[in-house]
């Protein structure tokens, strides 16, 4: 079976929502996903390796046509939170508390740098809202966060906030995420820490 899902001038995380619910409704054959924006692309495509399936990416009159893969017998399926998992860490501020914002910057930093030289690290830290601006060109934390992602810590901002706060272009540590992939992380999460 062969389905074509156009996802063109979607926001995130409907064109990986679609591409899920595709691959759901299929036992085996392909499912071809049109967006238009390269976050799009890269959100669908590492969805569906991550779920086994094979993808290939080719790009025609500006869109990006991904054709998905699935193999007999291979069930999609959103993994169920494990009783056990990894520590995520989700930052929605650029400041620690509430007060001064001096005061608020200076324990951010602290935040970081403890939990760098801590041995229990976690496995994510997801920036969320106001704060994408830690991860971006000029925040006076990007040594501390640097020195995590060199330590196994995957680093993930929210393209959404990214886009809206326009710093897209000025992201300088980690990826950009989805909020699909941020949910997939916090329900699956043995921990979450919410700053």
């Amino acid at each position: 079976m062969n389905r074509e899902i156009d996802a063109r001038g979607l926001q995130c995380p409907q064109p990986v929502i679609l591409a899920r619910k595709a691959l759901d409704g299929v036992n085996a054959g392909t499912v071809t996903v049109i967006v238009d924006s390269m976050e799009s692309r890269e959100n669908v495509r590492r969805y569906a390796a991550n779920q086994g399936c094979d993808v290939e990416v080719a790009e025609r009159g500006g869109c990006h046509y991904l054709t998905i893969s699935k193999r007999p017998g291979r069930t999609i399926t959103e993994e169920k939170a494990p009783l056990s998992g990894p520590d995520v860490v989700c930052i929605t501020t650029a400041r620690l508390g509430e007060g001064s914002e001096e005061l608020g910057g200076i324990l951010m930093k602290a935040f970081l740098n403890t939990l760098w030289d801590d041995q229990r690290r976690p496995s994510r830290i997801i920036f969320l809202n106001a704060g994408v601006f830690l991860t971006v060109e000029g925040s006076d934390v990007l040594d501390s966060l640097t020195l995590l992602e060199r330590e196994g810590v995957e680093i993930l901002s929210c393209g959404t906030c990214l886009a809206y706060y326009g710093v897209r272009e000025k992201l300088k540590i980690g990826r950009v995420s989805n909020m699909h992939e941020i949910v997939e992380s916090l329900m699956t999460a043995g921990r979450v820490i919410n700053i």
